[in-house]
């Protein structure tokens, strides 16, 4: 499922200082702890995410990094960068899913907000074969699934750059399982601003159900628009709250008011998964 609209003006937003990026999870308030081994990994893609280049993939090579790929053990967990004259590294949430997954993995990918002026625009400015320097192993425990392992259906939210460790998860098999019914509500400001729209096919095949949500979109949308909270409750309630479970990735006001309206309506506040 491809979707297109006209493109849109790049708007772009101040981050806060010392705050992790929002490519793992607008609400982190404080990073995951640095590692205190460093090493050098080289980039391998460099290349826009997004028709406004918003967003972009930026990818490692980690074939000569062994232990670093399998530190990798959950989606939703993420690799610290130390980049050069950044005062502080940047944890970066890795959207290709791990390494078990498939034994053709020697890479992590992941979905970078190009910021001017900030480490992550750096990152998006270099160039395969450029070195950067990484954590010697990620970290971060990821989406605790297991928490939600005998739910019947689950609950996806993501915005923005949030949708990098979700990716993460829907293709390293969560939700294949045909006894989970699983439903991803989406938000981006418009078309121009959605990464990913490439993988919905593939992700449609694996059995997740996609709501994308657009906060401005063009004349042309006739799909769901708003914030994904809205969204969510002009479409969806929660009618068996004990075989439910919730993923949530993206914007703080999001994060909060989709857990008051779940926890409300008598959802299990240990259900709710984030990942940090």
């Amino acid at each position: 499922m491809l979707l297109r609209s006209p493109p849109r003006r790049l708007h772009l937003l101040r981050p806060h200082h010392l705050r992790v990026l929002s490519n793992a999870a607008a609400a982190l308030a404080t990073p995951p702890l640095a590692p205190t081994d460093w090493t050098e990994a080289p980039v391998s893609t460099v290349r826009a995410a997004t028709p406004d280049a918003s967003l972009f993939h930026v990818s490692l090579d980690l074939s000569s990094h062994p232990s670093l790929l399998a530190s990798h053990l959950a989606a939703g967990q993420f690799l610290p960068f130390r980049l050069p004259s950044a005062p502080y590294p940047i944890f970066l949430a890795i959207s290709s899913p791990p390494p078990a997954t498939s034994a053709a993995l020697r890479s992590f990918e992941f979905l970078v907000k190009r910021l001017p002026g900030t480490p992550s625009a750096r990152l998006c400015d270099l160039r395969p074969g450029d070195l950067v320097r990484v954590g010697g192993s990620v970290v971060g425990r990821g989406f605790e699934v297991g928490r939600i392992s005998d739910a019947r259906e689950v609950l996806v939210f993501a915005t923005g750059s949030g949708i990098s460790p979700i990716r993460s998860l829907i293709e390293s098999g969560f939700g294949e399982n045909e006894n989970i019914d699983v439903s991803l509500f989406y938000g981006a400001r418009n078309l121009q601003r959605m990464a990913y729209q490439e993988r919905f096919d593939d992700w449609e095949s694996r059995g997740i159900k996609i709501v994308p949500v657009l906060s401005r979109p063009d004349d042309q949308w006739t799909g769901q628009r708003g914030y994904v909270q809205n969204a969510f409750s002009r479409t969806k309630k929660v009618v068996n709250p004990s075989s439910m479970g919730a993923i949530l990735c993206g914007h703080k006001q999001m994060s909060e008011e989709i857990t008051r309206a779940l926890v409300s309506d008598g959802m299990s506040i240990d259900k709710i998964l984030t990942n940090f």
